[in-house]
């Protein structure tokens, strides 16, 4: 299947990967695209680490499975680096955005020679300035769309202030905050 998108997100419970996969979702469908947004987890508790998946596509999307030769890689911390293979299965003609502040020598040697592009951007950073505390998935959300170009920054923006504003109905006052964690994310992403 062309132009069919597959993003896999690496996380830990409680840090919002799902959430994200699923705002992820929602803002393509918008857009006028095919989608797929799902986790997967058992009954791990907080701070255990989950997989969320996405599928995006101009065409509607046949396929019902695990994503295995994910296209994209997100890991939303990066202690798992250590513990999880996150790039198992990535195309190296894909990308990995990794929510880190460690070296580009760090990464590479944890990423047992991963031939593709790495992204990093300092969630935790971002976040806290932006909302006043670590919510790491927002800024996450926004640095995979840079990444992958699935839609525009623009697009992205104004989905995700109507998404915020029925999410956010009853607490109005963290909207500017998470509008504004995306704006600083599609800024400080970066390729290393």
């Amino acid at each position: 299947m062309d132009n069919l998108i597959e993003i896999r997100w690496h996380g830990r419970g409680g840090q919002g990967a799902k959430t994200a996969s699923l705002l992820l979702a929602d803002a393509a469908f918008n857009t006028g695209k095919y989608i797929q947004g799902f986790p997967e987890y058992g009954p791990e508790r907080m701070g255990a680490p989950i997989t969320a998946y996405n599928r995006i596509s101009s065409n509607p999307i046949t396929i019902h499975s695990n994503i295995y030769e994910p296209d994209y890689v997100v890991v939303v911390d990066d202690t798992l680096l250590e513990c999880v293979d996150v790039t198992a299965g990535l195309k190296e003609d894909g990308a990995i955005v990794i929510n880190t502040t460690k070296s580009a020598d760090y990464l590479e040697t944890a990423l047992k020679g991963y031939k593709g592009n790495i992204y990093t951007i300092d969630a935790r950073k971002i976040s806290e300035e932006a909302l006043g505390r670590y919510f790491p998935n927002t800024p996450m959300l926004a640095a995979i769309v840079k990444v992958s170009g699935i839609m525009t920054d623009e697009a992205l923006l104004e989905d995700m202030k109507g998404s915020f504003k029925h999410k956010f109905a009853k607490k109005p006052e963290v909207i500017d905050g998470n509008m504004k964690a995306l704006e600083l994310a599609l800024k400080e992403v970066k390729k290393i």
